[in-house]
């Protein structure tokens, strides 16, 4: 049996860095002189990175034209603010079939949905409804076809878009991001270091990514919500998209 299998749709994450020393002479807008470039697979391609780094086997089930879909950041170098994000492709994801994969092979099987059409409700109740270890990271609101996952991560943000469509017993199995807070899992506050943050890209997947695998070494999930900060923390501290 493999250890993990990561599903969900996968991008290319660039960061195009320059210098702007003059305002565009036809509207009140910065002209933005590119000097580098950094690319790496985003999305569920992030996560599948980050579990490779920490050391785990991990496959990946992700949408065939990943290398199409494109978020271009544009930042200025010097002091790492971002001008503008441009994102290409979305719409030409497709969606996955599902009912055609063993997730038995799998001791864990990572859901990691952006919400791009790759995977719809039922796509994500029937994973759950065939693996008894699923975790899940998804932008979609949450509701009734989540309720056989095992654990919920999902940010501050989409959890108070969602909170008032969730039961009780969903709420019990959610690890929420607080940011520069760390996170909270059925009412206990797991904190962070606190240390100077440089780019937040990405750092939902490395914490998905620790999360998932200190639980396979443990079967604890508050020690895997503790390590999963600590991921995290480290990638922060990084310019661009990083793994552990």
């Amino acid at each position: 049996m493999k250890d993990f299998l990561v599903i969900g749709e996968s991008c290319v994450d660039v960061f195009c860095y320059g210098g702007c020393k003059r305002l565009c002479p036809e509207a009140p807008a910065p002209v933005f002189n590119p000097t580098d470039y950094k690319e790496n697979g985003g999305m569920s391609k992030n996560v599948y990175e980050n579990i490779i780094a920490l050391g785990y086997e991990c496959d990946i089930i992700t949408n065939d034209n990943w290398k199409e879909i494109t978020k271009t950041r544009y930042i200025h170098k010097s002091t790492n603010q971002l001008f503008i994000r441009v994102d290409n492709g979305d719409d030409k994801i497709k969606r996955c079939n599902v009912y055609d994969i063993d997730f038995k092979e799998y001791k864990i099987v990572i859901i990691s949905d952006y919400c791009k059409g790759f995977l719809m409700e039922e796509d994500i109740d029937y994973i759950a409804s065939n693996h008894n270890c699923v975790f899940l990271d998804t932008k979609k609101d949450l509701g009734e076809w989540c309720k056989n996952v095992n654990f919920i991560k999902i940010n501050n943000i989409e959890y108070e878009r969602t909170k008032n469509m969730i039961t009780d017993k969903m709420r019990e199995k959610m690890i929420i991001t607080l940011g520069h807070k760390g996170c909270l899992f059925q009412k206990t506050i797991f904190p962070v270091e606190n240390v100077e943050i440089k780019d937040v890209s990405g750092a939902g997947d490395t914490f998905l990514a620790g999360l998932v695998v200190k639980y396979l070494e443990s079967n604890d999930i508050r020690e895997s919500a503790k390590f999963a900060n600590e991921c995290a923390t480290k990638v922060v501290q990084r310019r661009g998209v990083s793994t552990t």
